[in-house]
């Protein structure tokens, strides 16, 4: 829909449902692929919805980035406003509504039957393919209906059939008019909450990310109670397919390779001229311009690799990232506190704001999913309900229109068009501080993994070593996120892709992940540079739009 609205209105205007209807189809025929292989077990199928809606919204805010005189208005309904008009969007969700409740109470049996499991369901004759198509058909039918209308409303979904259950509901068909009724209550309630305490602003503040305030901490709140499957031995799963025997080498290589991307970024780019290799007085020239955000975006990849680290090697989780955990977007929390706090807050201030968000992100997730275990899949969940929180909080911050929410717009996207010798300085300084702790704890990194028993049978201290290990990581997502933004995927990619690489031992992943995470920042800011020109992307979301894709393709090769 935002590409529509930027490059065929005429076909908004016309055929609005169609085109959502259209985009929700491919985004589940995409999740089908992806995790079909798995039989759509429940976790897979969340984990890439969360990883193709991240790439999704990354797109859309280019898009919308690109187009500064659509900016507002379409971040305003991307965020879901019920703001109307007139009854045509009120009319056309109610219709879709009745034909879509008529098919699903004609569904209700078959979907009784999809409770079961797969040889239970076939040996009563179902034909598991055809219901869950058709079930997805209803279900995207719903979302992308109201998505049109009013745009995106999140979590009313999780929220009413968990509320529904709570109060007694039991078989489908009690369920499934029951939740519509409690649905439409909750936004209802809402909405009204949002206009009361918005004032006069009540017709510019979205009431869908209100509603994510609300289904954040139910998600939270529901996690200690979820029944999950414990995924035993899941830290083998990022042991490396083969081992390098002598890594000195294959080290020295891949720092001369970031180096090699470092300079090229410096030195070759686009101009009106075309080509250019900028050397002698020409470079002179052009380095006050590009060095800053070059090195800032080296040290930002170097954080978010040793960061992403830490948190897959702490937890045991593979998939552990600062993106994936919400521990980024708490900084963006943390950041919107500062900067609608203070008149004038210094890059210090900001800096703290967006530490202790990210510590806090941090603390409450290993509170919460811990009472339970050390359970992969609860970590997961409760990071996207953290992310989905703070992302709420600024977004709510962001709709006000000043130039502070104009400030957080910049955040999100990761521009590094305004990066100079200061903030490059400070986020290189940050780098070299919090980086040079590691040969001190890297030993913990090796240990941990094995779990907490083993930790402290060898006498490792347990308690103190993941409480410093999650101030590192919460300052290094802070000091990272501060440049390129909270979405990068930089702190997935860059541990995998050295642990792929055969790096095994963390005292040698580490670096290995660190260098690669450097040099991916870097070429990605590049590429943003020249991509386009001379129009300049933002490198957070042109860093995402790669990385994404490869956590994609993770789990399309079943790994």
């Amino acid at each position: 829909m935002t590409a529509a609205t930027l490059f065929a209105p005429a076909l908004m205007a016309s055929a609005r449902e169609a085109v959502a209807l259209c985009g929700g189809l491919a985004v589940v025929a995409l999740l089908l692929s992806l995790t079909w292989k798995r039989g759509l077990e429940p976790v897979t199928v969340v984990l890439a919805g969360m990883v193709v809606s991240l790439v999704a919204m990354a797109v859309s805010a280019t898009l919308i980035l690109a187009n500064g005189e659509y900016m507002m208005s379409l971040l305003i309904w991307g965020s879901g406003s019920l703001g109307q008009q007139g009854w045509d969007h009120a009319q056309a969700i109610g219709l879709a509504l009745l034909l879509s409740i008529a098919a699903a109470l004609l569904l209700i049996r078959p979907l009784e039957i999809l409770g079961l499991d797969d040889a239970n369901a076939r040996s009563l004759g179902a034909n598991l393919l055809l219901l869950r198509l058709l079930g997805l058909t209803v279900a995207v039918w719903l979302a992308t209906t109201v998505t049109a209308e009013v745009g995106i409303i999140g979590f009313i979904g999780l929220a009413a059939p968990t509320f529904a259950r709570s109060c007694g509901a039991r078989s489908r068909k009690s369920i499934l008019l029951a939740a519509p009724l409690i649905g439409a209550a909750v936004l209802w309630l809402t909405d009204g909450i949002v206009q009361l305490a918005a004032g006069g602003l009540a017709e510019t503040v979205p009431t869908g990310a209100a509603t994510a305030l609300l289904g954040g901490p139910l998600l939270l709140y529901l996690l200690p109670r979820l029944q999950l499957a414990h995924r035993s031995s899941i830290s083998d799963l990022s042991q490396p397919a083969r081992r390098i025997a002598f890594p000195g080498l294959p080290l020295i290589a891949i720092a001369l390779l970031a180096l090699g991307v470092i300079v090229l970024a410096l030195i070759v780019g686009r101009g009106p001229g075309g080509w250019s290799v900028a050397t002698g007085a020409l470079l002179e020239d052009l380095l006050p311009f590009r060095a800053p955000r070059t090195i800032a975006a080296a040290a930002a990849g170097a954080m978010l690799a040793a960061a992403g680290m830490i948190l897959q090697r702490m937890t045991g989780n593979p998939l552990a990232s600062p993106e994936v955990l919400g521990v980024s977007a708490g900084a963006g929390a943390g950041l919107a506190v500062v900067l609608f706090s203070l008149a004038a807050p210094t890059m210090s201030a900001r800096m703290i704001g967006a530490t202790l968000g990210s510590l806090i992100v941090m603390a409450a997730l290993l509170a919460i999913t811990g009472r339970k275990g050390d359970n992969p899949v609860r970590l997961l969940l409760g990071g996207i309900a953290a992310g989905a929180l703070c992302n709420a909080l600024v977004n709510a911050a962001m709709v006000t229109g000043d130039a502070r929410a104009f400030q957080l717009l910049a955040w999100i996207s990761g521009s590094t068009n305004q990066v100079g010798w200061t903030e490059a300085s400070a986020a290189l300084a940050m780098a070299v501080v919090l980086l040079g702790a590691f040969p001190f704890i890297v030993r913990w990194l090796d240990i941990l993994p094995l779990g907490g028993d083993q930790a402290r049978a060898v006498g490792m201290p347990l308690r103190t070593s993941r409480l410093i290990l999650v101030l590192l990581s919460g300052g290094l997502t802070a000091g990272a996120s501060l440049v390129v933004g909270p979405l990068s995927f930089v702190g997935l990619v860059a541990p995998h892709m050295a642990r792929l690489l055969g790096f095994a031992r963390a005292h040698h992943q580490l670096p290995a992940a660190i260098l690669i995470g450097a040099g991916l920042m870097a070429g990605a800011d590049w590429f943003c540079r020249i991509v386009a020109f001379p129009y300049q992307l933002p490198l957070g979301l042109f860093a995402s739009l790669i990385g994404g894709p490869y956590i994609i393709w993770l789990l399309r090769s079943n790994r």
